[in-house]
């Protein structure tokens, strides 16, 4: 379990990740506002409350609770010479145990896309969980139509697995995703087992 004092922060090339702040509100929802259309193809359904200062509220706190209890690292993506926030990347479903591994979910602001950031992001978040947290397997998974999104999860290292039926709702229907795995590299085909 992570402390809970403790404050997560990735330092990349161009980027600073962190954990969402009650102070990020305005650039947040301004930033998924002038995404929604781009966004919105990718994603589960948005609440009717998503761009509401009480939901963002609960984010924040979800965002502390989640990186406390070990089970998440929820970071927003700021670029470091301006601190603007560029989107969001989340470390989530951390299992312990002999599955040491967790999921990357991840969005970008359509005005920051295809300029190399989400793919940064992903490296940095990728080494803080293998070399940190010490996991050994991290997961992503995306719609098989998404090729930025599988891009980029292929030029950060991650491989094809297979396809997953009815993953996950997305924009209100039940849709089959395309999953990808990224293995810590000391570990492929080890075990402690003589």
């Amino acid at each position: 379990m992570l402390s809970r004092k403790r404050q997560i922060r990735i330092e990349t090339d161009r980027l600073t990740l962190r954990l969402p702040r009650h102070a990020d509100f305005r650039a947040w929802v301004a930033l998924r506002s002038q995404s929604e259309a781009f966004l919105k193809p990718w994603e589960p359904a948005w609440a009717a409350d998503h761009l509401t200062r009480k939901a963002f509220t609960n984010r924040v706190y979800w965002a502390q609770r989640a990186l406390s209890q070990g089970n998440a690292v929820p970071l927003f993506i700021h670029r470091r010479d301006d601190e603007v926030l560029l989107g969001a990347i989340t470390l989530d479903n951390i299992r312990r145990g002999p599955a040491q591994s967790g999921t990357l979910g991840y969005w970008i602001g359509e005005v920051h896309a295809r300029q190399g950031y989400m793919r940064e992001a992903i490296e940095g978040v990728v080494h803080y969980a293998f070399r940190a947290l010490d996991l050994s397997r991290l997961e992503a998974a995306c719609l098989p139509e998404n090729l930025a999104s599988r891009g980029v999860l292929e030029r950060s290292g991650f491989k094809y697995e297979g396809v997953a039926q009815s993953y996950l709702q997305i924009n209100g229907r039940w849709r089959n995703h395309v999953l990808y795995a990224n293995l810590r590299p000391d570990r492929r085909g080890r075990t402690d087992v003589g």
